[in-house]
């Protein structure tokens, strides 16, 4: 099947605003955001939301919709992410979080595992006072100040370097990362892959945070409220490295039937805590208990985090990942305690 995406760098460009602007046309920008990340597949978009978008960004539908392009994600040993939204190479990457869920954490240690991968990270200094930012700058390689400062770094280490640049939702609102974006693209330097954060938390309530995204990941106050870290949500974070012609076919489809698992498991856990397990069907606990298994399966100890959990922190390679899920949803762990798959790396 023939690779087909949004052009989402040039929708960043064109339509700042994207949020205003998609209803301005009567387009839910939900939707337009699960086309951007590939939740939704341009495939199956209707035509009349193609033909808006373009509209919005001035476009032709050719520059609109890119064919053929492989989107590769970047491996990060990080069992959450690489199953349920995978890091995009050389893209935009958003995380959607209220303070306390995390996401600086997690932020540290993506910086830590890509450094050992030859990647070097960039972070511009976000607006106004933040503290809780000063708690991962040891694992950030250079600060900067401005856009400018931002623009001249990366031009310094050069278009055959790996980058990580990273900043606050507050650069995002002003254009400033637009303009970013936009120099870079002029000049073909692709090798720079984007973070997006609000420090604030207001863009939990928002559907288009910070414009379009490659990859979205959304964390979770359950999660956060019950220590399952990292807490990103199974089934609202998505990535477009997604979409079928982009992913190894076993790998789509254990995320696939991980994210079927564990939606069913959710509700039933909302049942759970109100009646007990006693009025639940046999089918239903066994889908209640794999879904328990794997939820403890996804937590993780960091690296960055050894100083404060005592737990060592784990890698676990995208093969192992996927055969230890496998096992988990085909019933070989159902006899196993969930205590004993929390926080491992993989199953020993």
């Amino acid at each position: 099947m023939e690779s087909v995406r949004l052009n989402v760098a040039l929708l960043r460009r064109k339509v700042p605003n994207l949020t205003s602007a998609a209803k301005s046309v009567g387009l839910r920008p939900a939707t337009v955001s699960n086309l951007c990340t590939g939740k939704i597949p341009v495939g199956r978009a209707e035509v009349r939301t193609i033909i808006a978008l373009a509209d919005l960004a001035e476009c032709s539908l050719d520059e609109l919709i890119l064919r053929g392009e492989k989107v590769d994600m970047i491996e990060t040993k990080i069992k959450a992410i690489d199953l349920l939204a995978p890091l995009t190479k050389g893209g935009t990457n958003g995380l959607v979080a209220r303070p306390g869920m995390g996401q600086l954490v997690v932020l540290a240690e993506l910086y830590y595992r890509l450094k050992r991968d030859g990647y070097t990270s960039i972070m511009l200094s976000p607006k106004g006072e933040h503290p809780e930012v000063e708690e991962i700058l040891d694992h950030v390689d250079f600060t900067v100040n401005t856009i400018e400062e931002a623009y001249q770094k990366i031009m310094e280490l050069g278009p055959n370097k790996d980058l990580i640049f990273t900043a606050d939702r507050g650069h995002v609102a002003n254009g400033n990362i637009q303009d970013l974006h936009y120099k870079l693209e002029k000049i073909g330097m692709n090798t720079v892959t984007t973070f997006l954060l609000d420090l604030s938390g207001q863009v939990v309530d928002e559907d288009l945070p910070y414009g379009p995204l490659e990859t979205l990941w959304q964390f979770d106050a359950d999660l956060a409220a019950r220590h399952k870290y990292p807490a990103i949500n199974p089934l609202q974070s998505t990535s477009s490295v997604l979409e079928g012609a982009h992913l190894d076919q076993h790998h789509l489809t254990i995320q696939q039937r991980s994210q079927k698992l564990l939606r069913r498991y959710r509700e039933l856990r909302s049942l759970v805590q109100v009646r007990g397990m006693d009025l639940l069907p046999e089918t239903e606990i066994q889908t209640y208990k794999r879904g328990e298994r794997l939820e403890a399966y996804l937590t993780q100890p960091f690296f960055v985090a050894e100083p404060f959990s005592g737990k060592k922190g784990e890698d676990v390679d995208l093969p192992t990942m996927l055969e230890d899920i496998r096992k988990i949803l085909e019933g070989s762990y159902d006899s196993a305690e969930v205590n004993s798959l929390s926080y491992i790396g993989t199953i020993k």
